[in-house]
């Protein structure tokens, strides 16, 4: 797939996983759930430790997931979860080596913005989409008024995004959302049932 290509199949559902765990296990764990429920694709932060052997294991397991790496702040940790099978980068800043290296093999990068004037200079870089980061510290009709001024921006609200607030942020005009606890925590069964409903949700507010 080229980079336009998994950036569709990202944002296809308006909604993707983060994991953050105490560890691979974990972490496999809570992709499971959230994957055997519907969901397409999951990010594993790097922040969870040996982060990438779940990387690894995921992609291997599940060739037709869309696995990435979160928290990647530097051009060897890029490489790195390239080199695991991650499918595409997060980043919680902008860090154009990171962009440059994903790129230079062919995986698209979501940097991490929080203003206007970081959107736009992403978007220099090249960034595929952008993660508004942390959501919690704006609001869907900020959003809104900001894709006034810049409507070629592609954001991804992420951090503080709720079911509740999830199909909002879209309807202002974000992309897709990326959650973490909020939608994968509480164990297989109940991480399910809110990714059944949230996809739902979703769909309506498109």
């Amino acid at each position: 797939m080229y980079r336009w290509d998994i950036v569709r199949a990202v944002t296809a559902q308006r909604v993707f996983g983060i994991v953050r765990a105490a560890g691979p296990r974990e972490a496999l764990a809570a992709a499971a759930a959230v994957l055997d429920a519907g969901l397409n694709a999951v990010e594993v932060a790097l922040t969870t430790p040996r982060a990438l052997s779940a990387v690894a294991e995921l992609t291997a397991e599940r060739p037709d997931a869309l696995v990435g790496a979160g928290t990647v702040i530097d051009a060897p940790a890029a490489r790195a979860a390239v080199e695991a099978g991650a499918r595409f980068l997060v980043s919680p800043s902008l860090h154009p080596e990171v962009i440059r290296t994903g790129h230079r093999y062919g995986v698209p990068v979501f940097p991490g913005v929080a203003t206007p004037t970081e959107m736009v200079r992403a978007l220099e870089e090249g960034a595929d989409a952008l993660k508004l980061f942390p959501a919690s510290g704006a609001s869907p009709s900020w959003l809104r008024d900001v894709r006034a001024a810049l409507p070629q921006a592609p954001v991804i609200p992420t951090g503080g995004v709720t079911m509740d607030n999830a199909p909002e942020w879209i309807a202002a005009g974000a992309i897709a959302c990326g959650m973490g606890s909020a939608l994968t925590s509480g164990g297989a069964q109940a991480a399910g049932e809110r990714v059944t409903t949230l996809l739902g949700r979703l769909a309506q507010a498109r």
